[in-house]
């Protein structure tokens, strides 16, 4: 009697397309021209677009950030020095295109995006999603909760997206995570705010924020407190609670993220929002988002690039924690533990035509 493949089973992952045999700007714009989710068994952790941003309440512009951040991932490497590890010779990553959803129904948008998101990790994958504006996130909590249960929330953005409706409206880029605390899907002792800052509409913003169980990291805290505390921090609220980071990119500040719709001055830097990421190494990362690049007030994909190392470093994270646990029953990997698919510590890396060559030290020639 036949028996069926695991899909489950160990693989040897593929590869992104290699740059000494294919030029970066050649070929399709997959995210960090990984293969597309066709092509391979399974993934591990799928890149999945989201090109809606029916919910934006000033500028639009967002459903063209997914294939904008595509774009400038062509010249992300397969070997992470800041975190010690070649994620894609780790776990099987691959782009699952994009999720088409309803622009003129927001209503309609929310349960297609769910039930998109539903379908992927029901095949065992975690999302690395690519928005969009940051009603998806709702939609995309939902579907990891349901696999996972209410989860721990980080959210990196300028503004709190706790408010109740606009217009009446209830389903909005600002509303959120007001609902998603109103339908139990978050787990309020494990929730933060990183890097808010800007007028509100009164103090009240911040109480009722408070009362849904948010804890606030400001930007002028971050520079204060430096990088590392503020990590430290983010890891003992957290613990070891399954996570959802969900990074609307004007958590930077103009100056580094100038695409976007609702920018407010004294944000990040790119590189602090690199470095806390880095920071949460040994999180129970379960999905992840980056919502609200607008390419169309974008510099020389200043922005584009910013957000395609911000989902380069969560895709990361995803990377070792699935290695981890696939090779150790104990821990999951901690900070400044070494995860980069070879016994030596050298970047790993299959030799095929469609992954980075490595010379014998490890370096990317490419």
């Amino acid at each position: 009697m036949s028996t069926a493949p695991d899909p489950h089973a160990p693989h040897s992952p593929l590869g992104p397309t290699d740059s000494s045999r294919v030029p970066r700007y050649a070929g399709p714009a997959t995210f960090a021209r990984l293969p597309r989710i066709d092509q391979v068994p399974r993934a591990d952790v799928a890149v999945v677009g989201v090109p809606f941003d029916t919910g934006v309440s000033y500028r639009p512009g967002a459903r063209f950030g997914g294939n904008a951040i595509r774009e400038a991932s062509r010249l992300l490497r397969p070997y992470n020095p800041a975190q010690g590890a070649s994620p894609f010779a780790l776990a099987q990553v691959a782009d699952a295109g994009d999720i088409a959803a309803n622009p003129f129904d927001i209503h309609e948008a929310v349960d297609t995006v769910e039930a998109a998101a539903g379908e992927l990790l029901d095949t065992g994958a975690r999302l690395m999603t690519l928005g969009g504006d940051h009603t998806i996130a709702l939609p995309l909590l939902r579907a990891v909760a349901r696999r996972h249960g209410p989860v721990a929330l980080l959210h990196f953005d300028a503004h709190l997206d706790t408010w109740d409706t606009y217009f009446g409206a209830e389903y909005t880029h600002g509303t959120p995570f007001r609902r998603a605390v109103e339908e139990g899907i978050l787990d309020t002792s494990a929730l933060s705010h990183v890097g808010t800052r800007g007028p509100l509409y009164g103090k009240q913003d911040l109480t009722d924020d408070e009362k849904l169980g948010f804890g606030i990291v400001t930007s002028a805290d971050v520079l204060r407190r430096g990088v590392d505390e503020v990590a430290q921090q983010l890891r003992e609220r957290v613990g070891d609670r399954p996570l959802y980071i969900s990074i609307d990119i004007d958590v930077l500040d103009p100056a580094h993220a100038p695409g976007t719709g609702t920018p407010e001055a004294g944000g990040l830097t790119s590189r602090e929002l690199l470095e806390i990421l880095r920071g949460l190494s040994g999180c129970h990362l379960v999905s992840a988002d980056v919502v609200e690049v607008a390419p169309a007030y974008d510099h020389a994909e200043i922005t584009a690039v910013a957000a395609s190392h911000t989902a380069y470093e969560l895709t990361t994270l995803m990377a070792r924690q699935i290695a981890n646990e696939r090779t150790e029953p104990g821990p999951r990997a901690g900070a400044g533990d070494r995860t980069d698919g070879q016994p030596d510590g050298r970047a790993g890396a299959r030799t095929d035509a469609r992954t980075e060559s490595h010379d014998a030290t490890g370096e990317v020639r490419a």
